[in-house]
């Protein structure tokens, strides 16, 4: 079983790869035209040069994937929904890609692998993989103005005071 911290960790890393991964590509795409690519990739496409995928991979896809990577590690509330949304994107760029484009690259299975393990990962934060990924620790909270104990997880621990639920007056 993995810990909560370990894998989101790990899917930060996915999302920095693949924010980084995109905004490289999307500047091979702008700057180079391609970077030797040939623009008969791109036959029976709507675009004319790489220029225009290539602002859609950097903006989109590269923003999508930074934006949740710094997200997890504010621990912002919306980060889940933006992770899922960085690796349905990056899912969704790689099927728009074999779609449109005219020959094939081992590149699109590997960011399809990203975008799927970076899925994955939003799942086990999620608790849908119980086996996956472990609970996060409940952590107590100092008493002090307006603090409370934390919640227990277990009807069976004790009260923080030291009395059990059980042990109280009736």
């Amino acid at each position: 079983m993995l810990s909560h911290t370990f894998v989101t960790r790990l899917l930060v890393s996915l999302l920095v790869f693949g924010a980084i991964s995109a905004f490289a590509g999307a500047a091979l795409g702008i700057v180079a035209n391609g970077a030797g690519v040939p623009l008969s990739y791109l036959a029976g496409t709507p675009f004319a040069s790489f220029v225009v995928p290539g602002v859609i991979l950097g903006v989109v896809v590269g923003g999508t994937q930074l934006a949740s990577a710094i997200a997890l590690l504010a621990r912002r509330r919306a980060a889940l929904i933006l992770a899922t949304i960085a690796g349905f994107g990056m899912v969704i760029w790689v099927f728009a890609e074999l779609a449109i484009l005219t020959e094939y690259s081992w590149l699109q299975a590997l960011y399809f692998a990203l975008g799927a393990l970076q899925l994955i990962g939003v799942l086990g934060l999620l608790g849908v993989a119980p086996k996956l990924v472990e609970a996060p620790r409940q952590r107590m909270v100092r008493p002090g103005i307006g603090a409370r104990p934390a919640a227990r997880t277990d009807p069976r621990e004790p009260e923080p005071d030291g009395m059990d639920v059980a042990e109280l007056p009736g």
